[in-house]
């Protein structure tokens, strides 16, 4: 038996579409466990580029299942239209290779209505959600007026439970064909339930004959709904504690946590961001790294690696090794940044993250500077051969977190990545 998890410990966008792909090639198994398609992997194979925002990078492999599981929200017209997608670029979809949870809930119009709605009445205090109605999807699943994928199979039951949800409320009353809805999400229905399961029984199944299982999921540990930078986070628990609760398994059974961690960091929306550049090397990350966003196109703010936010989420995942990307984007920098500490306004330095968003917003980064290195790392397949001041940016990294990186990725290529264990 062999389950790892996978998380993003930063703000998202760590790049673990790649990592998962990795991964998969020796995996039977990839389950997706929370978010939806408000996030996305984009993963380059060959000449091609796949842009993923439901299906986890497993489907790629003949020899891989992948696994939408309870907690995630799906929006059955995107997962169908990335179906057809995917089999558009030679890939086979079929229920042999992809599995969703019938009890995962599911996104409907009204979602994607009260999430503009929501978002247009906060003003100056947007949270910067990206309005695929993921957010109120699980308002009401908490709400107990979900949808849930299996009930689209039932007309009469899908109509009961959507007269619930008070569609008045935010639409006119003459401005949704409540029986064209049913009709359109019962069509929705019979196109997936070929590959609806009992995702919880399915995949301890899998784990219970010894199989390999990569459990993965969206976002990042500081957009977290519990452990980020509340409220400017998302509806759902990224960590890799949520592993268990939406994918149906005990913990138990989980061998180890990989954390996705870029070189430097990004985040995408509102909320504060502690070393984020407002200068030239802020423009030169986003350029050089292609820092917009898959689902949204949005440009990422861009700033320093910070190591507070880092052992934190080492703290609340639980990591237990890492995954560095993207350091071929600080190519040709003279120094490299990194943020070891706070400096709050009171004068007081912290070693910890701040869970008090009022004191985070405001606190100073303290900094470390690194030398830079000039040459092109992109196409470096061993540790030995980086550049010394590469390699001791790793290395630093690894000490000042007491985690070991197994993983380095320089480029966006499955043959860019060195595998290797620091010292």
């Amino acid at each position: 038996m062999d389950v790892i998890v996978l998380v993003g410990t930063q703000f998202g966008d760590e790049g673990k579409g790649k990592i998962t792909d990795i991964l998969a090639e020796d995996s039977d198994y990839v389950v997706r466990y929370q978010g939806g398609n408000n996030a996305g992997h984009t993963v380059c194979v060959g000449e091609s580029t796949f842009k993923l925002h439901l299906i986890p990078s497993g489907i790629l492999y003949d020899s891989c299942c992948s696994v939408i599981a309870n907690g995630v929200v799906l929006d059955p017209a995107v997962i169908l239209q990335e179906m057809e997608t995917l089999r558009n670029q030679g890939i086979t979809v079929d229920p042999s290779k992809l599995k969703i949870s019938s009890i995962a809930n599911v996104i409907l119009p009204v979602h994607r209505k009260l999430d503009s709605k929501q978002e247009s009445k906060r003003h100056h205090e947007k949270i910067g959600t990206t309005g695929k109605g993921i957010g109120p999807a699980y308002m009401h699943k908490v709400a107990r007026t979900g949808i849930r994928v299996q009930d689209l199979l039932k007309k009469d039951l899908l109509k009961k439970k959507l007269l619930k949800q008070n569609w008045g409320e935010v639409y006119g009353e003459d401005e949704y064909d409540l029986d064209r809805v049913v009709d359109e999400y019962h069509g929705y229905g019979l196109q997936l339930e070929p590959y609806m399961v009992d995702s919880s029984l399915f995949v301890n199944n899998a784990i219970d004959s010894g199989k390999s299982i990569i459990m993965e999921g969206a976002q990042g540990t500081l957009l977290d709904v519990d452990h980020g930078t509340y409220p400017y986070v998302t509806s759902s628990n990224p960590v890799a504690g949520a592993a268990c609760v939406g994918a149906g398994i005990g913990p138990h059974k989980i061998k180890k946590v990989i954390g996705v961690t870029k070189a430097y960091l990004t985040r995408v929306g509102e909320g504060p961001f502690t070393t984020e550049l407002h200068d030239r090397y802020g423009e030169y990350l986003r350029e050089k790294g292609g820092e917009f966003g898959t689902t949204t196109g949005r440009p990422r703010r861009c700033g320093w690696l910070d190591l507070v936010v880092l052992k934190y989420a080492i703290r609340v995942n639980g990591i237990t090794e890492i995954c560095l990307t993207k350091l071929d984007v600080l190519d040709g920098l003279d120094s490299i940044k990194v943020c070891t500490r706070y400096k709050t306004v009171d004068g007081e330095l912290l070693d910890e993250f701040p869970l008090d968003l009022e004191v985070y917003s405001f606190c100073e980064p303290i900094y470390e500077t690194l030398p830079g290195w000039k040459e092109d790392i992109s196409q470096m397949t061993d540790f030995s051969e980086l550049p010394e001041s590469a390699r001791a940016y790793v290395e630093y990294i690894a000490l000042h977190t007491g985690v070991q990186i197994k993983m380095v990725s320089v480029g966006t290529r499955r043959r860019q990545t060195i595998h290797l264990i620091t010292r």
